[in-house]
């Protein structure tokens, strides 16, 4: 295993419903975050806190250039409909990658002094695996 640099990630996404998967228009950054639902369950006389873990969750963002030749993420937000979605760290080693179903949103973002940006924040809409 080694150290990757960014600037060769890409997402890949159905922009529209039952579409294929397509790179999503000049993003230029995406994170992705696995958590476990945790509940404390403490009893007397225990020498610290105990938890009990519950159900995974996953979700993230990604950022990038607004594009009006594109939907980006727009129709997926706007219909609400889950969409199939691939996060590869890097285009130089295809094999490994982040997939499943995301329900996205998506945010615009307009300066005077700067470029129209986008973000959108997506949620598991069923399970998100790691492949390689």
């Amino acid at each position: 295993m080694s150290r990757i640099h960014g600037r060769n990630g890409v997402i890949y996404m159905n922009l529209a419903s039952g579409g294929t998967p397509e790179p999503i228009a000049y993003l230029n950054a995406w994170s992705i975050k696995f958590t476990t639902d945790t509940d404390e369950v403490t009893a007397f006389q225990d020498t610290n806190k105990i938890y009990v873990a519950g159900l995974p969750d996953c979700q993230g963002d990604f950022a990038g250039f607004y594009d009006d030749a594109t939907v980006q993420t727009y129709t997926a937000a706007s219909d609400g409909i889950a969409r199939k979605m691939y996060i590869y760290p890097s285009t130089l080693k295809t094999t490994q990658y982040f997939s499943g179903l995301a329900i996205t949103d998506f945010n615009v973002d307009s300066k005077v002094s700067g470029a129209i940006t986008i973000s959108a924040s997506w949620k598991a809409s069923g399970n998100i695996v790691k492949t390689g």
